[in-house]
């Protein structure tokens, strides 16, 4: 078994054993939270704070709330953009999506549960002090809200059909994508205790950088992948006149800028030594991944 794998295999454990059972009422609702959550994934921001949370000598423990928690807030933000609403997505990691598996009332309801649970989760950590849990709780809340995710997503919508520019493009990926991926390496620095600053802003460019290549991947996955393999449907940012990489570099200076920010990204850990290269190693999938 790999790091990730035994890493992805307590994590799944955790995250099932703290969503309500199936047959607690109201069982519609838990089965919808249920599904979703566990529907599978990359599991790349739990693995993010576990990682980062390796690297700096945090024992497990302390870090398996906080790999819930960013991944249920997660899981609420796929169940309300694939909503008619907002993106209406189909298919969600190969199997329908929340609202078509239950209905669009159970699924909006099924995010706003997954969120708030993700709160109640961190916020009741036995392991944290009360300081490091209101501070972890802090950091999620500003990277789901106006200025993190939910701002992204917004700005996103408010896009469609529109060119931007390069600036433009990563300052929204900045909130609907990487606020979330930094928000987990940030939970784990804190569980950390007081780390020394430069440490701090290192980890935090590399979740940055890590971020934008992860969309920028994304995008160029939506050009070339394959409804199969990427498990949602393929050419759909292109369908829906989204904002993309592609669209505004094209394919092949997507792929050169993808490259950029994995070297910057990598660049950002230079000063760390091999209790860093699981880290490294999760940069190295997420730019060469297939789904």
């Amino acid at each position: 078994m790999t790091l990730f794998e035994s890493w992805r295999k307590r994590f799944d454990r955790h995250l099932a054993a703290r969503l309500p059972a199936a047959d607690a009422p109201p069982t519609r609702l838990h089965q919808a939270m249920r599904y979703s959550a566990l529907l599978g994934g990359k599991r790349v921001r739990p693995l993010l704070v576990y990682l980062t949370g390796q690297a700096l000598g945090v024992e497990a423990e302390k870090l398996d709330d906080a790999a819930v928690a960013v991944e249920l807030i997660h899981a609420y933000s796929l169940i309300h953009d694939d909503l008619p609403a907002m993106d209406n997505d189909a298919l969600r990691r190969g199997q329908p999506t929340c609202h078509i598996a239950f209905d669009e009332a159970t699924a909006i309801l099924a995010g706003d549960a997954l969120q708030a649970l993700a709160f109640e989760i961190l916020l009741a950590n036995p392991y944290l002090n009360e300081h490091s849990r209101a501070r972890m709780g802090l950091e999620l809340a500003r990277a789901c809200g106006s200025l993190g995710m939910a701002g992204g997503q917004a700005l996103d919508l408010a896009a469609t059909g529109k060119t931007l520019d390069l600036q433009a493009l990563e300052t929204m990926h900045r909130l609907k994508t990487g606020a979330l991926i930094q928000a987990s390496i940030t939970m784990a620095c804190l569980a950390a205790g007081d780390l020394p600053e430069p440490q701090t802003r290192a980890l935090a460019r590399f979740g940055e950088h890590l971020g934008l290549a992860f969309q920028v991947r994304d995008d160029i996955l939506d050009e070339v992948g394959e409804t199969r393999t990427l498990g949602k449907q393929a050419g759909a940012d292109r369908a829906l006149g989204k904002a993309t990489y592609p669209a505004i570099l094209g394919l092949s200076q997507a792929q050169a800028h993808l490259e950029k920010h994995h070297q910057q990204a990598l660049r950002a850990l230079e000063n760390f030594g091999e209790e860093a290269d699981p880290l490294r190693a999760l940069a190295e999938a997420v730019v060469v991944r297939d789904h």
